[in-house]
């Protein structure tokens, strides 16, 4: 099974772009009428999508923490921060997931770029 991606509202275009160009599959939150929900309802969209979430929002660690403490599954997280890790580095981090992840690390992890 192909990771696919779902990008939150704080991913930058050029990312986006990028990952589609090399073939990978990925839906925004503005594409997808999220744009606007809170963080918890971006989270439950992505693993309701059986999508692996994109941020760059360091909130959504408390989200994956409280799901962790109390035993409900999520599909990965991946996350950069927006001032330690360059749009380059996020781009091929990415990639590196989508063409190497087994499904088996797509449950409720959180990965941080760059790996």
């Amino acid at each position: 099974m192909p990771v696919r991606f779902y990008m939150d509202h704080h991913v930058h275009a050029a990312i986006v772009q990028a990952l589609v160009r090399a073939g990978i599959d990925v839906l925004t939150a503005q594409d997808d009428g999220f744009a606007a929900a809170s963080d918890e309802s971006v989270f439950s969209r992505a693993t309701a999508l059986n999508r692996v979430l994109f941020t760059r929002d360091e909130d959504y660690f408390a989200i994956a923490a409280d799901r962790i403490r109390r035993g409900i599954p999520f599909v990965s997280i991946v996350y950069a921060h927006q001032k330690s890790a360059t749009i380059g580095q996020c781009i091929e981090g990415l990639q590196y997931i989508a063409l190497s992840a087994a499904p088996s690390d797509l449950n409720s992890v959180v990965w941080r770029l760059p790996l």
